[in-house]
């Protein structure tokens, strides 16, 4: 257990590869789904503490970002348990509340040390939330949150993301703690990279 831990901690990092300029190409570079605007991805995972110490910044970020950037939170699946978590975030995702619950679940696995992976487990959460049980078992059972596991279990590889918490601009830049050298200094360079971005439209 206390490797599996480690190794989940580890991973949990970004990679390990520093760059000029503080990103990575993505090669290829990946589509965007609104040509546009500029895309903006973020990568996490519920239960890494770099994640949940970079949601602030990416709060107060996302309160002022420009009006032709299009976010998208896309939760990395790496193994079994962040897929139960990856599952969590599509649900909330198709029942339109994930402003109302993504906060509470990451202070509900960092801070409370809840597990929050089975069905029944999860029910509670939401219903915590004003979710009605069958509403949640309807949405967590759906063909839609279906298809977004499937797809999210490929994605990891598209943009070449090794660790987490990672951010994509525009499917043609990668930037993590690393590449930017300071989890801090990430908003900065993605910024950066939204500018040259607009620049070329």
């Amino acid at each position: 257990m206390l490797k599996k831990i480690t190794f989940l901690v580890l991973f949990c990092l970004t990679g390990l590869a520093r760059a000029e300029g503080g990103y990575e190409t993505v090669t290829p570079a990946q589509p965007v789904q609104n040509p546009d605007k500029i895309e903006v991805i973020e990568f996490f995972w519920y239960g890494c503490p770099h994640c949940y110490s970079l949601e602030p910044s990416m709060a107060a970020w996302l309160k002022t970002k420009p009006d032709n950037v299009e976010f998208i939170r896309q939760p990395a699946v790496f193994s079994e348990l962040w897929g139960k978590h990856a599952k969590a975030f599509f649900t909330a995702e198709a029942l339109g509340v994930v402003e109302k619950v993504h906060a509470d679940f990451f202070d509900a696995i960092q801070n409370k040390r809840q597990k929050l992976t089975s069905e029944d487990e999860l029910a509670k959460f939401f219903a915590a939330h004003g979710v009605k049980d069958d509403d949640f078992r309807a949405a967590y059972n759906s063909f839609m949150v279906d298809a977004k596991m499937r797809q999210a279990e490929t994605m990891g590889a598209r943009y070449g993301i090794t660790g987490v918490p990672a951010i994509i601009v525009n499917g043609k830049y990668r930037v993590t703690a690393s590449t930017a050298k300071s989890q801090e200094n990430m908003i900065a360079v993605t910024n950066q990279l939204i500018q040259q971005e607009a620049q070329t439209k």
